[in-house]
Protein backbone atom coordinates (compact mmCIF):
# COMPACT_ATOMS: atom_id res chain seq x y z
CA UNK A 1 0.00 0.00 0.00
CA UNK A 2 1.16 3.56 -0.84
CA UNK A 3 2.02 5.96 1.57
CA UNK A 4 -1.01 8.06 1.08
CA UNK A 5 -3.23 5.46 0.84
CA UNK A 6 -1.97 4.20 4.23
CA UNK A 7 -2.42 7.70 5.69
CA UNK A 8 -6.07 7.88 4.67
CA UNK A 9 -6.96 4.35 5.46
CA UNK A 10 -5.63 5.23 8.95
CA UNK A 11 -7.80 7.86 8.48
CA UNK A 12 -11.18 6.44 7.77
CA UNK A 13 -10.21 4.20 10.95
CA UNK A 14 -9.83 7.27 13.15
CA UNK A 15 -12.82 8.10 11.68
CA UNK A 16 -14.87 5.40 12.93
CA UNK A 17 -13.20 5.96 15.97
CA UNK A 18 -13.78 9.25 16.78
CA UNK A 19 -17.91 8.53 15.71
CA UNK A 20 -17.54 6.45 19.13
CA UNK A 21 -15.94 8.34 21.75
CA UNK A 22 -16.14 11.76 20.75
CA UNK A 23 -20.04 11.19 20.45
CA UNK A 24 -19.35 9.94 23.88
CA UNK A 25 -17.34 12.94 25.00
CA UNK A 26 -20.03 15.18 23.39
CA UNK A 27 -22.96 14.31 26.01
CA UNK A 28 -20.81 12.75 28.68
CA UNK A 29 -20.96 16.56 31.10
CA UNK A 30 -25.20 16.87 30.57
CA UNK A 31 -25.33 12.89 31.14
CA UNK A 32 -23.36 13.14 33.97
CA UNK A 33 -25.39 15.90 35.10
CA UNK A 34 -28.52 13.84 34.87
CA UNK A 35 -26.89 11.22 37.21
CA UNK A 36 -26.32 14.20 39.80
CA UNK A 37 -22.78 15.57 39.14
CA UNK A 38 -21.69 18.95 40.37
CA UNK A 39 -19.62 21.61 37.68
CA UNK A 40 -16.63 20.92 39.91
CA UNK A 41 -16.98 17.37 39.61
CA UNK A 42 -17.82 17.14 35.78
CA UNK A 43 -14.93 19.47 35.33
CA UNK A 44 -12.37 17.03 37.32
CA UNK A 45 -13.94 14.08 35.51
CA UNK A 46 -12.66 15.56 32.30
CA UNK A 47 -9.59 16.45 33.58
CA UNK A 48 -8.92 13.09 35.22
CA UNK A 49 -10.28 11.22 31.96
CA UNK A 50 -7.92 13.79 29.62
CA UNK A 51 -5.10 12.70 32.16
CA UNK A 52 -5.39 9.32 31.43
CA UNK A 53 -6.27 9.48 27.88
CA UNK A 54 -2.83 11.67 27.54
CA UNK A 55 -0.86 11.02 30.74
CA UNK A 56 -0.20 7.17 30.55
CA UNK A 57 0.86 7.84 27.32
CA UNK A 58 4.59 7.66 28.44
CA UNK A 59 4.01 4.23 29.60
CA UNK A 60 2.25 2.57 26.85
CA UNK A 61 4.69 4.81 24.72
CA UNK A 62 7.96 3.19 26.16
CA UNK A 63 6.31 -0.36 25.92
CA UNK A 64 5.25 0.03 22.54
CA UNK A 65 9.01 1.03 21.78
CA UNK A 66 10.61 -1.62 23.44
CA UNK A 67 8.24 -4.32 22.02
CA UNK A 68 7.38 -2.87 18.42
CA UNK A 69 4.95 -4.88 18.53
CA UNK A 70 2.71 -1.43 16.78
CA UNK A 71 -0.64 -3.52 15.52
CA UNK A 72 -0.93 -5.28 18.77
CA UNK A 73 -1.06 -1.90 21.17
CA UNK A 74 -3.49 -0.45 18.28
CA UNK A 75 -5.75 -3.20 18.01
CA UNK A 76 -6.16 -3.41 22.02
CA UNK A 77 -6.50 0.04 22.60
CA UNK A 78 -9.32 0.65 19.69
CA UNK A 79 -11.20 -2.67 21.27
CA UNK A 80 -11.09 -0.94 25.06
CA UNK A 81 -13.16 1.84 23.72
CA UNK A 82 -15.33 -0.13 21.11
CA UNK A 83 -16.52 -1.98 24.15
CA UNK A 84 -15.92 0.67 27.50
CA UNK A 85 -18.51 3.27 25.28
CA UNK A 86 -21.87 1.58 24.55
CA UNK A 87 -21.72 0.58 28.97
CA UNK A 88 -21.77 4.29 30.06
CA UNK A 89 -24.91 4.25 29.22
CA UNK A 90 -26.41 0.97 30.26
CA UNK A 91 -24.99 1.53 34.13
CA UNK A 92 -27.50 4.63 34.78
CA UNK A 93 -25.62 5.21 37.74
CA UNK A 94 -22.85 7.68 38.70
CA UNK A 95 -20.13 5.35 40.29
CA UNK A 96 -19.81 3.06 37.20
CA UNK A 97 -20.60 5.66 34.38
CA UNK A 98 -17.11 7.14 35.48
CA UNK A 99 -15.79 3.67 35.75
CA UNK A 100 -16.35 2.98 32.04
CA UNK A 101 -15.52 6.38 30.95
CA UNK A 102 -11.95 5.72 32.55
CA UNK A 103 -11.70 2.70 30.63
CA UNK A 104 -12.37 4.20 27.26
CA UNK A 105 -10.18 7.41 28.05
CA UNK A 106 -7.28 4.17 29.45
CA UNK A 107 -7.80 2.50 25.83
CA UNK A 108 -6.87 5.68 23.74
CA UNK A 109 -4.17 6.12 26.27
CA UNK A 110 -2.95 2.32 25.01
CA UNK A 111 -3.34 2.94 21.06
CA UNK A 112 -2.50 6.04 20.82
CA UNK A 113 1.51 5.98 20.89
CA UNK A 114 1.72 3.44 18.52
CA UNK A 115 -0.83 4.61 15.97
CA UNK A 116 1.05 7.98 16.08
CA UNK A 117 4.50 5.44 15.48
CA UNK A 118 2.84 3.91 12.44
CA UNK A 119 1.69 7.37 10.88
CA UNK A 120 5.02 8.88 11.56
CA UNK A 121 6.31 6.34 9.12
CA UNK A 122 4.07 7.08 6.18
CA UNK A 123 4.81 10.30 6.79
CA UNK A 124 8.12 10.47 6.15
CA UNK A 125 7.39 9.77 2.87
CA UNK A 126 4.12 12.55 2.21
CA UNK A 127 5.19 14.99 4.23
CA UNK A 128 4.86 15.55 8.06
CA UNK A 129 2.53 18.28 8.81
CA UNK A 130 0.45 16.99 5.67
CA UNK A 131 0.01 13.46 6.96
CA UNK A 132 -1.51 14.30 10.33
CA UNK A 133 -3.52 17.12 8.94
CA UNK A 134 -5.31 14.98 6.57
CA UNK A 135 -5.48 12.08 9.55
CA UNK A 136 -6.49 14.70 11.97
CA UNK A 137 -8.97 15.77 9.31
CA UNK A 138 -10.75 12.35 8.92
CA UNK A 139 -10.47 11.97 12.42
CA UNK A 140 -12.54 14.76 13.08
CA UNK A 141 -15.16 13.98 10.12
CA UNK A 142 -15.99 11.13 12.50
CA UNK A 143 -16.09 13.32 15.77
CA UNK A 144 -18.52 15.90 13.82
CA UNK A 145 -20.81 13.02 12.61
CA UNK A 146 -20.78 10.73 16.47
CA UNK A 147 -22.53 13.85 17.59
CA UNK A 148 -24.68 14.72 14.80
CA UNK A 149 -25.91 11.00 15.18
CA UNK A 150 -26.72 11.74 18.89
CA UNK A 151 -28.01 15.19 18.02
CA UNK A 152 -30.96 13.57 16.22
CA UNK A 153 -31.49 10.15 18.59
CA UNK A 154 -31.34 12.98 21.47
CA UNK A 155 -33.78 14.77 19.42
CA UNK A 156 -36.30 11.89 18.63
CA UNK A 157 -36.30 9.97 21.90
CA UNK A 158 -35.25 13.26 24.47
CA UNK A 159 -33.04 12.21 27.57
CA UNK A 160 -32.38 8.55 25.87
CA UNK A 161 -28.82 8.06 27.28
CA UNK A 162 -29.13 4.51 26.92
CA UNK A 163 -29.88 4.52 23.36
CA UNK A 164 -27.45 7.07 22.56
CA UNK A 165 -24.56 5.40 23.45
CA UNK A 166 -25.11 2.32 22.87
CA UNK A 167 -25.58 3.09 18.85
CA UNK A 168 -21.99 3.97 18.99
CA UNK A 169 -21.29 -0.12 18.92
CA UNK A 170 -22.27 -0.07 15.36
CA UNK A 171 -19.51 2.06 14.22
CA UNK A 172 -17.28 0.25 16.48
CA UNK A 173 -17.66 -2.99 15.23
CA UNK A 174 -16.65 -1.19 11.49
CA UNK A 175 -13.53 0.16 12.76
CA UNK A 176 -12.13 -3.33 14.01
CA UNK A 177 -12.82 -4.98 11.08
CA UNK A 178 -11.25 -1.99 8.86
CA UNK A 179 -8.19 -2.11 11.35
CA UNK A 180 -7.57 -5.89 10.90
CA UNK A 181 -7.98 -5.13 7.33
CA UNK A 182 -4.88 -2.30 6.82
CA UNK A 183 -3.31 -5.02 9.46
CA UNK A 184 -3.33 -7.41 6.85
CA UNK A 185 -2.19 -5.07 3.93
CA UNK A 186 0.42 -3.47 5.83
CA UNK A 187 2.20 -6.27 8.50
CA UNK A 188 5.11 -3.49 9.09
CA UNK A 189 4.71 0.23 8.45
CA UNK A 190 8.40 0.55 9.37
CA UNK A 191 9.06 0.06 5.58
CA UNK A 192 8.01 3.27 4.51
CA UNK A 193 11.14 4.65 5.83
CA UNK A 194 14.60 3.91 4.39
CA UNK A 195 16.09 3.88 7.36
CA UNK A 196 15.50 3.81 11.39
CA UNK A 197 18.09 6.84 11.41
CA UNK A 198 16.34 9.76 11.75
CA UNK A 199 17.80 12.17 9.09
CA UNK A 200 15.88 15.12 10.40
CA UNK A 201 17.51 15.11 13.84
CA UNK A 202 20.35 17.39 14.52
CA UNK A 203 23.81 15.67 15.18
CA UNK A 204 24.72 18.00 17.34
CA UNK A 205 21.75 18.49 20.13
CA UNK A 206 22.32 17.26 23.77
CA UNK A 207 20.73 13.79 24.27
CA UNK A 208 18.99 12.81 27.10
CA UNK A 209 20.74 9.13 27.74
CA UNK A 210 18.27 7.58 29.89
CA UNK A 211 15.50 7.99 27.21
CA UNK A 212 17.36 9.34 24.08
CA UNK A 213 15.27 12.27 23.62
CA UNK A 214 16.99 15.30 22.68
CA UNK A 215 16.48 18.05 25.05
CA UNK A 216 15.29 20.14 23.24
CA UNK A 217 12.38 18.02 22.85
CA UNK A 218 11.93 18.45 26.73
CA UNK A 219 11.71 22.15 26.94
CA UNK A 220 9.17 21.80 24.33
CA UNK A 221 6.41 19.66 25.85
CA UNK A 222 7.36 21.91 29.14
CA UNK A 223 5.63 24.87 27.08
CA UNK A 224 2.56 22.22 25.48
CA UNK A 225 2.01 21.25 29.27
CA UNK A 226 1.42 25.11 30.15
CA UNK A 227 -0.60 25.38 27.12
CA UNK A 228 -2.81 22.45 27.76
CA UNK A 229 -3.46 23.87 31.31
CA UNK A 230 -5.46 27.03 29.69
CA UNK A 231 -7.99 25.39 27.59
CA UNK A 232 -11.14 24.44 29.24
CA UNK A 233 -12.40 21.17 28.53
CA UNK A 234 -15.82 20.65 26.51
CA UNK A 235 -17.39 18.92 29.50
CA UNK A 236 -17.42 21.98 31.35
CA UNK A 237 -18.15 24.13 28.58
CA UNK A 238 -21.33 22.18 27.72
CA UNK A 239 -22.51 22.31 31.80
CA UNK A 240 -22.31 25.85 31.18
CA UNK A 241 -24.17 26.36 27.82
CA UNK A 242 -27.10 24.25 30.21
CA UNK A 243 -26.82 25.98 33.48
CA UNK A 244 -26.84 29.08 31.68
CA UNK A 245 -29.90 28.17 29.53
CA UNK A 246 -27.84 28.55 26.58
CA UNK A 247 -28.28 25.20 25.04
CA UNK A 248 -30.97 22.77 24.92
CA UNK A 249 -29.61 18.58 25.75
CA UNK A 250 -30.13 17.90 22.07
CA UNK A 251 -28.13 20.70 20.81
CA UNK A 252 -24.88 20.11 23.19
CA UNK A 253 -23.80 17.45 20.09
CA UNK A 254 -24.95 19.87 17.88
CA UNK A 255 -22.00 22.45 19.56
CA UNK A 256 -19.69 19.60 19.66
CA UNK A 257 -20.03 18.70 16.16
CA UNK A 258 -18.99 22.80 14.84
CA UNK A 259 -16.34 22.11 16.87
CA UNK A 260 -15.33 19.20 15.68
CA UNK A 261 -15.68 20.63 12.18
CA UNK A 262 -13.72 23.53 12.77
CA UNK A 263 -11.28 20.50 14.58
CA UNK A 264 -10.88 18.76 11.87
CA UNK A 265 -10.61 21.92 9.00
CA UNK A 266 -7.74 23.43 11.10
CA UNK A 267 -5.46 20.69 11.91
CA UNK A 268 -5.62 19.75 7.91
CA UNK A 269 -4.81 23.42 6.95
CA UNK A 270 -2.05 23.98 9.93
CA UNK A 271 -0.74 21.10 9.22
CA UNK A 272 -0.37 22.49 5.25
CA UNK A 273 1.14 25.78 6.47
CA UNK A 274 3.60 23.94 8.81
CA UNK A 275 5.07 22.04 6.01
CA UNK A 276 5.31 25.36 4.24
CA UNK A 277 6.45 27.80 7.41
CA UNK A 278 7.71 25.47 9.53
CA UNK A 279 6.74 25.65 13.41
CA UNK A 280 6.64 29.25 13.49
CA UNK A 281 2.54 28.49 13.07
CA UNK A 282 1.90 27.44 16.01
CA UNK A 283 2.18 30.48 18.51
CA UNK A 284 -1.62 31.36 16.76
CA UNK A 285 -2.40 28.28 19.18
CA UNK A 286 -2.25 30.27 22.93
CA UNK A 287 -3.78 33.24 21.04
CA UNK A 288 -6.89 31.43 20.34
CA UNK A 289 -6.89 29.65 23.17
CA UNK A 290 -7.73 32.60 25.36
CA UNK A 291 -10.48 33.75 22.64
CA UNK A 292 -11.95 30.68 23.35
CA UNK A 293 -12.85 31.60 26.96
CA UNK A 294 -15.70 33.71 25.83
CA UNK A 295 -17.60 30.38 25.18
CA UNK A 296 -18.25 31.23 29.38
CA UNK A 297 -19.85 34.79 28.68
CA UNK A 298 -23.58 34.33 28.67
CA UNK A 299 -24.02 34.89 25.08
CA UNK A 300 -25.57 32.17 23.03
CA UNK A 301 -23.45 33.75 20.51
CA UNK A 302 -20.57 33.99 21.60
CA UNK A 303 -20.81 30.59 22.96
CA UNK A 304 -21.15 28.87 19.61
CA UNK A 305 -18.03 31.18 18.33
CA UNK A 306 -16.11 30.31 21.52
CA UNK A 307 -16.54 26.69 20.89
CA UNK A 308 -15.21 27.15 16.70
CA UNK A 309 -12.38 28.86 18.40
CA UNK A 310 -11.85 25.67 20.64
CA UNK A 311 -12.53 23.67 18.01
CA UNK A 312 -9.10 24.98 15.81
CA UNK A 313 -6.96 25.27 19.44
CA UNK A 314 -7.99 21.38 19.72
CA UNK A 315 -7.47 20.54 16.04
CA UNK A 316 -3.58 22.10 16.07
CA UNK A 317 -2.99 20.88 19.54
CA UNK A 318 -3.66 17.08 18.25
CA UNK A 319 -2.01 17.30 14.97
CA UNK A 320 0.69 19.47 14.09
CA UNK A 321 2.17 19.83 17.43
CA UNK A 322 3.21 15.78 17.41
CA UNK A 323 4.96 16.73 13.60
CA UNK A 324 7.62 18.75 15.51
CA UNK A 325 7.94 15.88 17.73
CA UNK A 326 8.77 13.58 14.51
CA UNK A 327 11.13 16.72 13.26
CA UNK A 328 13.38 16.89 16.45
CA UNK A 329 13.32 13.02 17.68
CA UNK A 330 15.01 9.55 16.01
CA UNK A 331 12.05 7.40 14.82
CA UNK A 332 13.86 4.83 17.50
CA UNK A 333 12.91 6.54 20.39
CA UNK A 334 9.60 8.44 18.57
CA UNK A 335 6.96 6.21 20.42
CA UNK A 336 8.42 7.25 23.70
CA UNK A 337 8.59 10.80 22.76
CA UNK A 338 4.65 10.94 22.12
CA UNK A 339 4.36 9.07 25.21
CA UNK A 340 5.84 12.18 27.30
CA UNK A 341 4.11 14.73 24.54
CA UNK A 342 0.58 12.89 25.68
CA UNK A 343 1.71 12.75 29.60
CA UNK A 344 2.60 16.65 29.95
CA UNK A 345 -1.08 17.41 27.35
CA UNK A 346 -2.39 15.13 30.41
CA UNK A 347 -0.84 16.74 33.11
CA UNK A 348 -1.90 19.64 31.73
CA UNK A 349 -5.51 19.24 30.77
CA UNK A 350 -5.89 17.93 34.41
CA UNK A 351 -4.98 20.97 36.02
CA UNK A 352 -7.39 22.78 33.40
CA UNK A 353 -10.42 20.37 34.64
CA UNK A 354 -9.84 20.88 38.28
CA UNK A 355 -9.07 24.56 38.77
CA UNK A 356 -10.95 25.43 36.06
CA UNK A 357 -13.89 23.81 37.23
CA UNK A 358 -13.45 25.77 40.91
CA UNK A 359 -12.77 28.86 39.35
CA UNK A 360 -16.36 28.12 37.62
CA UNK A 361 -18.11 27.16 40.77
CA UNK A 362 -16.63 30.53 42.35
CA UNK A 363 -17.76 32.68 39.31
CA UNK A 364 -17.26 32.52 35.04
CA UNK A 365 -15.42 35.36 34.43
CA UNK A 366 -12.59 34.35 37.37
CA UNK A 367 -12.49 31.24 35.00
CA UNK A 368 -12.09 33.22 31.86
CA UNK A 369 -9.53 35.03 33.34
CA UNK A 370 -7.60 32.35 34.53
CA UNK A 371 -7.93 31.03 30.58
CA UNK A 372 -6.47 34.14 29.69
CA UNK A 373 -3.63 34.35 32.19
CA UNK A 374 -2.16 31.11 31.27
CA UNK A 375 -2.07 31.22 27.03
CA UNK A 376 -0.11 34.56 28.13
CA UNK A 377 2.31 32.59 29.81
CA UNK A 378 2.46 29.83 26.93
CA UNK A 379 2.68 32.22 24.34
CA UNK A 380 5.63 33.23 25.43
CA UNK A 381 7.11 29.89 26.32
CA UNK A 382 6.46 28.85 22.62
CA UNK A 383 7.89 31.59 20.77
CA UNK A 384 11.28 31.36 21.98
CA UNK A 385 11.35 27.15 22.05
CA UNK A 386 10.05 27.73 18.41
CA UNK A 387 12.81 30.08 17.53
CA UNK A 388 15.46 27.42 18.88
CA UNK A 389 14.65 24.95 17.25
CA UNK A 390 13.55 26.87 13.79
CA UNK A 391 17.55 27.72 14.54
CA UNK A 392 18.69 24.32 15.10
CA UNK A 393 16.57 23.51 11.45
CA UNK A 394 18.79 25.97 9.83
CA UNK A 395 22.38 25.07 11.10
CA UNK A 396 20.91 21.75 10.04
CA UNK A 397 20.45 22.44 6.10
CA UNK A 398 23.33 25.02 5.68
CA UNK A 399 25.71 22.38 7.15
Amino acid sequence: MRPWHFVVAFGVVSLLADMVYEGARSIIGPYLATLGASATLVGIVAGAGEFIGYGLRVFTGYAVGRTRRYWTWTILGYAMTVLSVPLIGVTGVLAPALVMYGTERLGKAVRSPAKDTLLSYAAAKTGRGSAFGVHQALDQTGALLGPLLLAAILTWRDGDYRLAFGILAIPGVLLLCMLLWLRSRVPDPREYESSLEDTTAPDTAPIAHATGLPATFWQYVAVVAVLSAGVASFPLIAFHALNRHLAADATIPLLFAVAMAVDGLSGFLVGRLYDAYGPRVLVAVPVAAAIAAIAFTSSVALLWIGVAIWGVVNGVLDSTVKAVVSEIVPSTSRAAGFGWLALVRGLGLLVAGAALGLAYEHNPATAIGLIVAINVVALAGLVAILRRIERRGTQRSEG
